[in-house]
């Protein structure tokens, strides 16, 4: 039996991210990832599961040493986005430039960030990273957590983190519930060959059906996110990609660039998480083991690195202080931290899904006159942007 002072079940961009926090402050810690990603090549097609990396997760990816590794493989920032219902002239514009800051945020496949996230704890040196690592059991004890990988390794953790994703097994193994919802929708996702460059804008147009999401990627690349009934969305798989192309031609907005040629498409279900507690002695959730949200606004995987960043602090703080930084206490400032911001943007996410995905005129009349106010909010929308971005207010 090895003994370490944490161990992180999960190496993806959130548990990553959360190691290369906590490497070098004399804890122990091992990190547990089943696959390795697939290595970079800037001739390789852009993956299609891409993250909308907002400027606070820049600071924090900065400050742990991947932000500088991810841009050298490929980010698309993107400085405006616009929202509207069905004419661009009712809805709003967000800019850059009214919240100060230089980048609204970046288009990055989720693979880049991993790859830049484990290299950075990589090179931060004493952390026991373990990849392929597959996850035989899990015993959860509140002082000395015990996990059984496939080859035969054992564990023991003072300290248990699930970054495990949705399906946590180590939240099961703690015995914390999740309560969960579907949403009446799926995505289809397309990585597509534009006949336009790069482009510097993100955009969503909102339909009684669902969402259509336009957000660009490296070059003349780019990624299609249509949100439309799951029967629908087994249709438009089903289409050869002549006919694909057509058929989002035919229902996105005319200002869509376009399509020449579909490099890889997918669809998945849409499912709202909660876990019931973020914390147990000797447990802690982050990012979607904790949560998961309407990918409307791809806030997820920034709401994980805010996981990450106020454990990583919660824990070095205890830590510091001599503290029982694995106890229940100590953990429970993480989840005061965290867990009322996380309802808080679930909540805001079903708000646009459910207010906006549907043809109800009173409410049709409402969601264009907020659509227009908030175009004229001046100093509000700057806040609001600001708020959204995961920054504080704007300094005079």
């Amino acid at each position: 039996m090895e003994h370490r002072d944490i161990v992180i079940v999960g190496g993806g961009m959130v548990g990553s991210a959360l190691a290369a926090a906590l490497a070098g402050h004399g804890l122990s810690i091992a990190v547990l990832e089943q696959q390795a990603p697939q290595p970079f090549d800037a001739e390789q097609e852009p993956d299609l599961r891409v993250s909308a990396i907002s400027p606070a997760s820049a600071q924090f990816l900065r400050r742990i040493g991947a932000w500088d590794r991810l841009r050298a493989m490929r980010a698309a920032p993107y400085r405006l986005m616009q929202v509207w219902e069905q004419h661009e002239a009712g809805g709003t514009l967000f800019d850059a430039a009214e919240a100060g800051v230089a980048q609204l945020g970046h288009i990055v496949e989720n693979r880049v960030v991993q790859l830049a996230a484990t290299a950075a704890l990589l090179d931060k040196g004493g952390v026991d990273y373990r990849c392929p690592a597959a996850v035989e059991d899990i015993v959860y004890r509140p002082q000395a957590s015990q996990v059984t990988l496939a080859d035969g390794g054992r564990l023991q953790a003072r300290l248990l983190i699930a970054a495990d994703g949705a399906h946590s097994r180590v939240r099961e193994a703690a015995g914390i519930a999740v309560a969960s919802r579907d949403y009446p929708m799926h995505a289809l996702v397309l990585s597509c060959r534009m006949d336009s460059g790069q482009q510097d804008i993100t955009w969503q147009r909102f339909t009684p059906d669902g969402p259509q999401a336009f957000l660009p990627l490296a070059g003349d690349a780019a990624s299609l996110v249509w949100y439309h009934r799951p029967e629908r969305i087994r249709q438009l798989l089903a289409l050869g990609d002549d006919e694909l192309i057509a058929a989002v031609s035919q229902a996105f907005p005319r200002k869509l660039p376009g399509i020449v040629r579909i490099a890889a498409r997918g669809s998945f279900p849409l499912v709202r998480r909660h876990a019931q507690c973020y914390v147990k002695d000797g447990v802690a959730l982050a990012g979607d083991a904790a949560h998961t949200i309407h990918p409307l606004a791809g806030q997820g995987v920034n709401l994980g690195f805010q996981d990450a960043a106020a454990l990583a602090a919660t824990i070095l703080a205890a830590h510091g202080k001599r503290e029982d930084w694995a106890g229940a206490a100590a953990l429970a400032r993480y989840q005061r931290a965290r867990k009322p911001a996380n309802l808080a943007m679930q909540a805001g996410m079903d708000a646009f899904c459910y207010g906006f995905s549907n043809d109800i005129a009173p409410l049709r009349l409402l969601r264009g006159l907020g659509l227009r106010l908030a175009n004229r909010a001046g100093p509000l929308k700057r806040e609001a942007i600001r708020y959204a971005l995961g920054l504080g207010p704007q300094r005079r």
